[in-house]
C-alpha cells in the first residue's frame, strides 16, 4: 500500500496503473469509501458508469422522485461540519436536491480527481499468481488492485421486462430507473404506465397533471402511507443540528436505523377504538413511523390485518369510484413489500384523464406499434413509461464478470441465490468487499448510515491488515454458510418474507427466490459486526 501510488492516483492515473484499492460506483458508498481510503494513505480509483456522482440519485430522475426517509436523517454522518453547513429545503428531499448534495460532497472533499466517469467495469478476476485483482473496464482499460470494493448499490440495475414487440412501438419509451437528463413533458400526450411500485407511485400524480390521458397498468396494488411533505421546519432543523449526535444514537438502536417512535405493545391488546386512534395519529404524522404503531405488526398476521384494513379504509375514503378503490386495495400482508411514502397517489385516480387497468389475471400480451394489447384490447399511446423496478441487490454485481480463486465465477456461486458473510464478503473471493450487499440489513434500513457503517468496517479492516502485516483476507466457507442460514431463519420469523417482492427477486423471471436482506435489525447487525472484529475477525482467514 504505497504512498507513491497514492500520489500518482490523486494526480490522475492512466490505463494500466496499479492501485491499492479499486472502487466500483460513485454513489454515496463509493464516494465515502474513496474519502476513507485517502485518509489512510491508500491509492484508490473509482470507476463510475454515469457522467457524475450520486448513484441512484444520478439515474432516477423521473418526475416526483423523492427520498422516503426524512431529510435530516438521510445524510452523511462522518463530518460534523458537513452536517452543520448543509440546509435541506423540504421534509422529504426531492431527487434534484439530493443530487446537488452529492455533488457538494464531491466538491467539498475534492473527490472527482480519483473518479473515472463514463466507465463501466466489465470484469474483475482474482489473479492466483499475484494475489491481486485484474480489472477490465468497458473501454478496454486494464487495471490492477490489491483490494476491490463493490459499491454498486442495491437498486442500480433497471429491470426492463422482455415484452413481445417492444422494439415495434413508434412512440417514446422511458424507464423510471434510467430517466433522461433533459426535462420530459407529457403535455397533450396519451401515456401508458406499466407498474405501480414506488417510482410509479411518486411519478403518476405529476404525469397525470400533464398528460391528456394517463392509463396505469397494475399487476399488484401497494400499501402506502402519506408523506405529508412540506417545506423544512427551520426550528426543527436547528434543534436537530444543536445535537445531531443524539438523533444518530437514537437511530442506531432502532431496527431500521431511523429515529422513529416505536411502541412494542401488541396490537391486539388494544381495543378497536384505541387502535384506530393510534393508527390515525401515525397516519397524521406520516412516513415510516406508521410501522411503529405496534410491535407485532410484522410478526402476527391477525395484528397485521388490523393495520391493513385501516389502510384499505383510507383508500375507500379517498377514491370516488368504489370499483377503482377495490382494485387499488392490496390484500397481501401489510408491509411485506417496501412500504411506499406517497403524495396524492390515490387521489390521482379521481381525475377524469386517469384510468386503471388490472393486469394481474390477464397480463399485457405484447407491445404494439401503436401501444400495447391486453386481453385482446388495444391501447394506443404516444409514450410508455416502464416503472418496472430493478434487479435488486445482485443485478449489477452479476452483470460484471467476477471470478475468484481458481476462476470460480460469482454467477455460478450465486446460481441458487446470493451467499455472503455479513453482506460484506464472499468466500472464495479474497480482498473483495461489497457495501450493503445481500445478507446485510441494507434496503430494510436508512441506507446512508448502513453505507457508512460498512465503509467504516472495511476501512478499519484494511488498517488492521496493514498494521499486522496481512496481505489477504477472505471469509471462510463455514462462516458464510452459517450466516446465510441465520439470514434465512431470521427472515422466516417475519411476515415480510411471505410476499412475492423484489426482496426475494420475484420481479425477475428465473431469479432464485431468496430473501436477500438481513431482517434481524440494524442494532443486532452492528453488534455482530463488532463481535467479529473483537474476536480477531472471526469467520475470516487472514494471511
Amino acid at each position: 500500500m504505497s504512498e507513491v501510488n497514492a500520489g500518482a492516483a490523486h494526480a490522475g492515473a492512466k490505463v494500466g496503473s496499479d492501485f491499492d484499492l479499486v472502487i466500483v460506483g460513485a454513489g454515496f458508498a463509493g464516494m465515502y469509501m474513496l474519502h476513507r481510503a485517502r485518509g489512510q494513505g491508500l491509492s484508490a480509483r473509482v470507476f463510475e458508469a454515469g457522467s457524475g456522482v450520486g448513484g441512484t440519485w444520478y439515474w432516477n430522475r423521473y418526475p416526483g422522485a423523492r427520498c422516503d426517509v426524512e431529510s435530516m436523517q438521510y445524510s452523511y454522518q462522518f463530518s460534523e461540519e458537513l452536517s452543520q453547513e448543509w440546509e435541506w429545503s423540504e421534509r422529504y428531499s426531492p431527487q434534484p436536491e439530493i443530487l446537488t448534495y452529492a455533488n457538494h460532497v464531491a466538491d467539498r472533499f475534492d473527490l472527482r480527481s480519483d473518479i473515472q466517469f463514463d466507465t463501466t467495469v466489465a470484469a474483475a478476476h482474482f489473479n492466483d499468481d499475484t494475489g491481486r485483482w485484474d480489472i477490465e473496464t468497458g473501454d478496454g482499460g486494464q487495471w490492477s488492485a490489491q483490494f476491490v470494493v463493490m459499491a454498486t448499490g442495491c437498486l442500480s440495475s433497471a429491470n426492463m421486462p422482455k415484452f413481445e414487440g417492444l422494439d415495434s412501438f413508434r412512440g417514446d419509451t422511458y424507464h423510471t430507473g434510467h430517466w433522461p437528463h433533459e426535462d420530459v413533458d407529457f403535455t397533450g400526450k396519451r401515456v401508458g404506465v406499466i407498474g405501480t411500485g414506488s417510482s410509479a407511485i411518486q411519478s403518476i400524480p405529476i404525469m397525470a397533471e400533464q398528460a391528456t390521458q394517463l392509463t396505469v397498468f397494475q399487476r399488484t396494488p401497494n400499501y402506502m402511507v402519506p408523506a405529508h411533505n412540506a417545506p423544512m421546519d427551520q426550528a426543527y432543523a436547528a434543534e436537530v443540528k444543536s445535537d445531531y449526535g443524539a438523533l444518530r444514537e437514537r437511530a442506531r438502536v432502532r431496527p431500521g436505523g431511523i429515529d422513529i417512535e416505536i411502541d412494542l405493545a401488541p396490537a391486539l391488546e388494544a381495543s378497536d377504538q384505541e387502535r384506530r386512534q393510534r393508527y390515525e395519529e401515525k397516519w397524521a404524522y406520516g412516513g415510516f413511523g406508521f410501522m411503529g404503531a405496534y410491535g407485532d405488526l410484522m410478526l402476527n398476521e391477525e395484528a397485521n390485518d388490523t393495520a391493513a384494513e385501516f389502510v384499505r379504509g383510507k383508500i375507500r375514503d379517498v377514491v370516488d369510484d368504489p370499483a377503482v378503490a377495490d382494485l387499488l386495495s392490496p390484500h397481501n400482508t401489510f408491509g411485506c413489500k417496501r412500504l411506499c411514502v406517497d403524495s396524492n397517489y390515490w387521489q390521482t385516480y379521481n381525475r377524469d384523464n386517469v384510468s386503471l387497468v388490472d393486469v394481474s389475471e390477464k397480463p399485457i400480451e405484447r407491445i404494439t406499434s401503436a401501444g400495447l394489447s391486453v386481453d385482446g384490447q388495444e391501447f394506443e399511446f404516444d409514450a410508455i413509461v416502464f416503472a418496472t423496478g430493478f434487479d435488486a441487490m445482485t443485478g449489477t454485481l452479476l452483470r460484471i464478470d467476477i471470478q475468484g480463486i481458481g476462476g470460480q465465477k460469482l454467477a455460478d456461486k450465486w446460481a441458487e441465490g446470493p451467499k455472503t458473510y455479513l453482506g460484506l464478503s464472499i468466500a472464495g473471493f479474497p480482498n473483495m468487499f461489497t457495501v450493503t450487499g445481500p445478507g446485510s440489513p441494507s434496503v430494510l434500513t436508512n441506507m446512508l448510515p448502513s453505507i457508512e457503517q460498512h465503509v467504516d468496517w472495511i476501512s478499519d479492516c484494511l488498517d488492521y491488515m496493514r498494521r499486522n502485516g496481512h496481505a489477504r483476507i477472505t471469509s471462510e466457507s463455514q462462516a458464510e454458510e452459517d450466516w446465510v442460514e441465520h439470514v434465512r431463519d431470521t427472515a422466516g420469523l417475519s411476515l415480510r418474507s411471505e410476499c412475492s417482492s423484489w426482496y426475494v427477486g420475484a420481479n425477475i423471471p428465473g431469479k432464485p427466490r431468496v430473501f436477500m436482506p438481513y431482517m434481524g435489525g440494524y442494532p443486532a447487525y452492528l453488534e455482530k459486526c463488532a463481535e467479529v472484529v473483537e474476536n480477531g475477525y472471526q469467520g475470516f482467514a487472514l494471511s
